[in-house]
């Protein structure tokens, strides 16, 4: 099933680039739950995901992202990343998500942290 978080995560790629709300919603499963933090209180369903996910938007180009998958229990995949900004920040992102039969996300929390610029 990696097969699956990887074609997932592609598509989660294609809808951060598009900000398309087909593209959003075709990811999560329509009573999913979406943390932006582990303890913040989750945008659940489609309408909550996309509204979140479009205030909160990024511009089309703006990141690259590369990943790796830490661990999978069942269909609960630990991803580790790095979202690197062309013009700002870079974070180091830890993504838990939770598959459903039918390859999309029934449950997705991230955490997020700046990285230290390099002091060279």
């Amino acid at each position: 099933m990696a097969d699956a978080l990887t074609t997932w995560i592609d598509r989660y790629r294609r809808a951060w680039e598009s900000n398309e709300p087909d593209d959003i919603r075709a990811l999560f499963t329509e009573d999913a739950s979406y943390r932006t933090e582990p303890f913040a209180e989750p945008w659940d369903g489609h309408i909550e995901i996309v509204e979140g996910w479009l205030d909160a938007q990024d511009d089309p180009g703006a990141a690259t992202f590369e990943w790796r998958l830490l661990g999978q229990d069942g269909p609960v995949y630990f991803v580790e990343g790095v979202t690197d900004y062309r013009d700002g920040p870079i974070y180091s992102n830890l993504w838990i998500i939770r598959l459903a039969e039918d390859g999309r996300a029934e449950e997705f929390t991230e955490w997020w942290m700046e990285q230290e610029p390099d002091q060279d």
